[in-house]
Formats: C-alpha cells, structure tokens, sequence
C-alpha cells in the first residue's frame, strides 16, 4: 500500500502542474487577439499578395499561373520606372527637410526660457492629427492654377511665372511635397522633442561653463545624444516616403492616376488592381516596392549610422 504522506504529495503535485498550465494557457488567451487580427488583416492578405504575383487574374475569374511574367511586365514598363522616379524625388523633397527642420525646432522646444512651451508643441502637432480631406482642400487653394492664388500671387511678387501645379512636371511635385513636409513635420519634431527631454541638462551647464553656445550644443551633444531617435525618423520617414499614396492621390484627384507628373509606386499598383483590374501585376509591383523599402532602408541606415561613427571619431 501507498503510504498516505506520498498520495498527498502526488495529488499536490497535479494540482500545482494543472495551476501553471491554467496560467499558461489564460495568458495565451490574452495575447491571442493580437495574433488573430494580424493573422486575418496582415498575414493573410500578405501571403495572398505573394501568390497573386504569379498569376494572372481580373479578379472575378479563374487564375491562371503565370510564373514570372508579371515581374517582366512590371520590370519593362517605363511608366512603371517613372512612378520609381517620382516616388524617390517626392521623398527626398518632402521627408529630407522635415528631419532637418524638426530637429531644429525641437530644440528651440526644449530651451528652458522658452515662454508658452504647451501652445508651441500643440500648434506644431496640429497638423498631423488634421484631416487629410481638410489638408487636400487648403492646399488645393493655395496652390491652385489661378493667377491669383496664394503660392502664384507670392510668387509673382517676385518677378516668376504664375505655375500650373496640378499639371507641371515639378510644380505637382513641389506642391506635394510641400503638403507632406507640413503634414509630417511635427510628428517628426515631437519625436526629436521626446529624445531631448532623455538628454541631462548637466551636459549643457558643463557645456556653457567652457563657453559652449547653442549652435555647438547642438552640434556637439544634442546630436550626438539623440541618434537612436534620428535613426527611428529616418527609417520611418524613408518607409513612409516610399509608400506615398495620400497626399497626391487626394490633391490631384482623379488625374492622379491617369497622368505621370506625381504618380507613385503605390499609386501605380492601385491603378493596376482598382482601375484595370490586373490584380497579378499589382501584386508583383507590391512585391517589388517591398524590396525596394527594404534596400533603401539598409541604405539609410547604412549612411546615417556611418555619419554618427564619424562624428564621433571627430569629437
């Protein structure tokens, strides 16, 4: 016979194992919503684009394999490449300045003497969380082909052509990019603001008692301190600029898509799928801008890192 001290033990012992498994698996429960959504709403439709790729399907019909030949057609049509063109100029004019000019603004944000902190960081905020119709529409009349527009009223103050923004090959760019630098500039600024409040403000007493001004703070020890928060900026900006889609769609309209002078990746692999209903080669185009994201993003980081080493082996 099992003495009694060992079946109380034993029966403590399932208890305690059929505890932690109860734990177990309530904690897999909690986090299981997170894994189904993504499952349904991003893996899936992920994997689905993956095989589209290599069909040919309108979207209604059967699908019929064709192997690589969306690649081909993607790969050897020059609209295709001008939308490639677009999409890089539109987003070195439009995220390039916005980290320059952020930074810059986040540290005048962060100067103690700085009077109404709260209305500053509200009023640059602003735009990111304005409704992008609202933005269209405001930009819309500033940049409209009129004469007497805003931006060609301005313009002609100073002697220049009024521009036809909507139509011109760098006039529909500058007016794009224009809207995405104000759209995204405080979101970028916010962050940059948020690292700096990380930052010791013994570092900038030590600084001014060897006779540091601003500029030099800012060079020497801002910088230098905020580089994980500059190499988030940029490889979010590089990911948003690559994907541009928003802002040129809703400020050209439906000309946005039957004409070349803004159209960008992700515009042209919708018209594909939406417009023509060529769901094989738009899938193709999404899988060529991904890799297009992901070795201009190494590249980014590459550069921006390799700037940070250099700076500091100069300081």
């Amino acid at each position: 016979m099992i003495p009694l001290e060992v079946k109380k033990d034993t029966v403590y012992r399932k208890r305690s194992l059929s505890e932690k498994t109860k734990d177990m698996i309530s904690g897999y429960l909690y986090v299981s919503p997170f894994f189904v959504i993504f499952a349904i709403i991003g893996l899936y439709p992920a994997l689905f684009s993956l095989f589209l790729a290599f069909q040919k399907w309108n979207g209604m019909g059967e699908m019929e394999f064709v192997g690589l030949a969306n690649f081909k057609v993607i790969l050897t049509d020059p609209l295709f490449w001008k939308s490639v063109y677009n999409t890089i100029v539109l987003g070195i004019m439009g995220t390039a300045p916005q980290l320059v000019v952020g930074l810059v603004l986040a540290f005048f944000l962060n100067l103690t003497y700085l009077r109404f902190k709260n209305f500053f960081r509200i009023t640059i905020f602003m735009p990111y969380i304005t409704s992008m119709v609202a933005v269209a529409l405001v930009f819309s009349v500033f940049f409209s082909n009129n004469d007497t527009a805003l931006v060609n009223y301005l313009i002609g103050l100073i002697g220049m052509d009024p521009v036809n923004w909507k139509t011109s090959e760098w006039g529909a760019k500058i007016a794009i990019s224009t809207m995405v630098f104000w759209r995204w500039l405080g979101y970028n600024t916010i962050i940059f603001f948020a690292g700096m409040q990380s930052i010791s403000n013994d570092l900038y007493e030590a600084a001014k008692i060897d006779g540091a001004n601003k500029l030099q703070q800012l060079r020497y020890i801002t910088i230098p301190m905020l580089k994980p928060f500059i190499l988030l900026t940029v490889f979010f900006s590089t990911v948003g600029a690559m994907q541009l889609f928003t802002e040129p769609a809703v400020f050209l309209g439906n000309a946005a898509f039957s004409r070349d002078e803004a159209l960008t990746v992700v515009m042209y692999l919708y018209r594909d799928a939406f417009r023509i209903s060529s769901f094989g080669t738009a899938s193709a185009s999404a899988i060529i801008l991904l890799i297009f994201i992901v070795g201009v993003s190494a590249l980014n980081m590459m550069i921006t890192q390799g700037y940070g080493r250099k700076r500091g082996r100069k300081g």
